[in-house]
């Protein structure tokens, strides 16, 4: 359920008034790749929500099961109508433990198995650090202190351009993340 403002955007002006106050902000919602935790941390986050990316690993709860050859696992998000259902918490979280009609703010669905997390989150790291290197920051530190002097620009990028910078001219190729 969207209010109107990009993800971006509201992960930066939530960050930029919370400051003030010395609170930390956490990015919730739509971090699927670990180019996503480190944008979210470049825009003032203090920590992101990674409930559908971590959902794939053998240690989440959740059922293997394959279609068309690929392991997937069944998932069920926090905000979804299956977890308001069977668990009192997603009411609570959600403020709909009494009303009668449920409001879905999330999915229900299937994942690609990522495997342990004990190889998943090394993967992670790793990602982040050079997502900063490649920014030019040596540290979480110093990329948030790029991004509120001005020096750390985002700039939006044209559909062309984001298919122009990925992969083609391959008639398939394989992407594994480790």
């Amino acid at each position: 359920m969207a209010v109107g403002r990009p993800q971006g955007t509201a992960v930066y002006k939530v960050a930029e008034y919370a400051r003030r106050f010395g609170i930390p902000v956490v990015a919730d919602g739509g971090i699927s790749t670990v180019g996503h935790i480190t944008k979210a941390l470049a825009l003032g986050a203090s920590t992101v929500m990674m409930g559908s990316l971590l959902a794939g690993t053998s240690e989440a709860p959740g059922e293997y099961f394959f279609s068309d050859g690929v392991r997937l696992k069944k998932y069920r998000g926090m905000g979804s109508l299956d977890a308001m259902e069977q668990n009192r918490s997603s009411q609570n979280r959600y403020f709909s433990e009494s009303d009668k009609l449920k409001v879905a703010q999330g999915v229900s669905g299937s994942i690609v198995d990522k495997g342990s997390i004990h190889k998943f989150i090394p993967y992670l790291v790793a990602g982040i650090q050079h997502g900063c290197q490649d920014i030019g920051a040596k540290s979480l530190s110093m990329l948030r202190s790029m991004m509120y002097s001005g020096e750390l620009k985002f700039e939006k990028r044209t559909n062309a351009a984001q298919y122009e910078g990925g992969i083609h001219g391959l008639h398939s190729f394989e992407k594994r993340l480790y």
